[in-house]
């Protein structure tokens, strides 16, 4: 299930959000010589380009000539071109109704982004077509797409563990378009002021600490996530980056020392053990606290819910579903963190940034 897809229907967007990653590289050996934190590709420059290796699959990109014409598959990758100031090479999109970056509106439907139509992905001429891997299936539309010559280079930046990981993947982009030196310079800024908002959060955490996958629980106001879905509440796992920022913010959440590679499914009575009393909830769907109730009656048993602290990520967001804590969230997660610790201290709802208060 590809992110630009999931945006339409809250739900799978809102698992896909808990989704944990699987055969992680980083659990194979350390970050790639040149990454900071990303495990999941390396970047070597050469005398005539620059080559580009991403591992899951494994792909090995010789760039010599900056790429044109650019394909994307996930409104993730529009961010990174949006933030390297190269969406002029945006030639063909999946799901247009989903981006929310203003783009120059001569792109090419794909169609939908769980079967791009192979016609008109051959018909646009692109240089590459940026694609995901969420799982098998996806794997299967890749092989149909590669045995019609698509050339389909995978930006895996969901794999990833951290809030930081996942940005430094804007050097891939930055490696493709031939603006490697905006991308570091891009990510060198996010990662400063990200550190700079972790180290005076609530509890001092810093970020390093965070990457080392430290097992303490800060001190902080504590924090809830997730909904009830068909009677089971999928909540972050200690490796998935909501829970890094979370950490990162000073919140208390229970599950900073699980480790399993995928969300955790909690029964209600679980829920109410773990969260009953949490001070916030963060990520919650519904657009008001009455449409959240009327989602599910137990979305009302929280005290954050009765204190009227719950928080969705939809304020940047357009009727049609598309929602820039895709895009720029991704490539910006020191406003992310920002977010998570102004809902903390509870700060006015004009300081956020992504993250909007339901009434």
């Amino acid at each position: 299930m590809r992110l630009s897809f999931v945006q339409g229907t809250w739900l799978f967007c809102a698992l896909l959000l808990l989704v944990g990653c699987v055969q992680h590289p980083a659990e194979r050996g350390s970050v790639p010589e040149g990454n900071k934190y990303a495990t999941g590709f390396q970047i070597t420059p050469t005398d005539t380009g620059v080559i580009v290796e991403v591992f899951q699959p494994y792909q090995r990109v010789c760039v010599k000539e900056p790429m044109k014409r650019i394909g994307t598959m996930s409104t993730v990758q529009v961010g990174f071109l949006y933030a390297l100031d190269a969406v002029d090479r945006l030639a063909a999109v999946c799901n247009p109704e989903l981006i929310y970056t203003p783009v120059k509106g001569t792109e090419i439907d794909l169609g939908d982004s769980m079967k791009p139509s192979a016609e008109r992905v051959l018909q646009s001429g692109l240089d590459a077509l940026l694609a995901v891997n969420y799982g098998q299936y996806d794997n299967l539309e890749a092989a149909r797409l590669a045995k019609l010559g698509v050339p389909m280079i995978f930006i895996n930046e969901w794999q990833e563990y951290t809030p930081l990981a996942r940005a430094e993947w804007i050097r891939v982009i930055g490696a493709l378009t031939g603006k490697l030196h905006e991308a570091d310079s891009i990510f060198h800024e996010v990662e400063k002021k990200y550190i700079s908002l972790s180290a005076n959060g609530v509890s001092g955490l810093s970020v390093k600490r965070s990457v080392s996958e430290a097992v303490c629980q800060p001190e902080g106001r504590s924090i809830m996530s997730g909904n009830n879905f068909r009677g089971t509440w999928y909540v972050p796992s200690g490796k998935n980056y909501l829970a890094f920022l979370f950490k990162d913010a000073g919140a208390q959440y229970p599950f900073y020392d699980d480790k399993r590679e995928t969300s955790i499914p909690l029964t209600i009575e679980e829920t109410v053990h773990y969260f009953h009393d949490a001070d916030v909830w963060v990520g919650a769907g519904g657009n008001s606290l009455a449409e959240l109730a009327e989602m599910d009656e137990k979305h009302t048993w929280f005290k954050a819910y009765q204190n009227h602290r719950v928080y969705n990520w939809r304020k940047q967001r357009l009727p049609s579903g598309a929602n820039n804590f895709w895009e720029r969230g991704v490539v910006h997660p020191e406003e992310m963190l920002e977010d998570v610790i102004n809902i903390l201290n509870n700060a006015p709802d004009s300081t956020l940034h992504f993250a909007n208060r339901l009434y």
